[in-house]
């Protein structure tokens, strides 16, 4: 089923950015009176009849609306840290919605070799995930922070970092949590996080853990660690 996502809503009548109406209008072909289905990224799924076939902002009539129907278990919070190359962190944004994080955050640790993130591109990706998955709640992405403020934030749930420092008394990543926990998960750069940082989170309540015995690249890990949590929960 092809979902398509709108936050624009009032009433009964829902008005969609220019992206949206014209991969509607002139890359599927969809006219006015046609039906189409879409979220509003915050939990509804909604049924609807094209009312005005603009390219720039078509609206929509809708007709029916339902809660998610695949409502989320446990909270997953990413941070993970910004990569060199930008398409391996594109790579992991798109994957980690797919499976279900619900919030990423670039963390700007001592050896990331990258300071910024492309917001924009990477909040499409978001999106796309979003509506290729058949979800209705959209992952948020914050601003990046340095590792150091992030590990100071409060959290609710299991806090974990992965480090692939074997001198830290780690547990494999399974054994942090247990089904139906909210989790949060601090991966790091290709050069790891120093000892002073997971000394650090430690003090501020994280769990050391390993993701397997081979060393994975930042990406990998970022998944195996979504992908850990999502097993667990199925």
């Amino acid at each position: 089923m092809q979902i398509f996502y709108c936050e624009d809503i009032s009433g009964d009548k829902a008005v969609f950015s220019r992206e949206e109406s014209g991969h509607c209008l002139r890359v599927l072909r969809m006219r006015r009176g046609d039906t189409l289905t879409f979220t509003d990224g915050r939990g509804n799924l909604y049924d609807g009849v094209i009312a005005t076939d603009d390219p720039k902002g078509m609206s929509v009539t809708i007709t029916s609306a339902k809660s998610d129907p695949l409502p989320g278990k446990y909270r997953l919070h990413v941070a993970i840290s910004p990569l060199k190359n930008e398409d391996r962190l594109e790579w992991f944004v798109e994957k980690a919605v797919e499976i279900g994080v619900d919030v990423i955050t670039p963390v700007i640790c001592s050896r990331s070799e990258k300071k910024r993130i492309r917001r924009e591109r990477l909040e499409g990706i978001i999106i796309s995930a979003m509506k290729q998955s058949g979800r209705c709640i959209l992952p948020r992405l914050e601003e990046p922070e340095t590792a150091e403020e992030f590990t100071r934030r409060p959290a609710k749930g299991k806090r974990i970092i992965a480090t692939c420092d074997s001198s830290f008394d780690r547990r494999g990543i399974t054994e942090a949590f247990n089904r139906g926990d909210n989790v949060t998960i601090l991966i790091g750069p290709e050069g790891d996080f120093t000892p002073e940082e997971v000394k650090a989170a430690i003090s501020a309540g994280y769990v050391p853990v390993h993701i397997g015995t081979g060393r994975l690249r930042t990406e990998t890990a970022g998944i195996a660690a979504c992908c850990s949590v999502y097993l667990a929960n199925i």
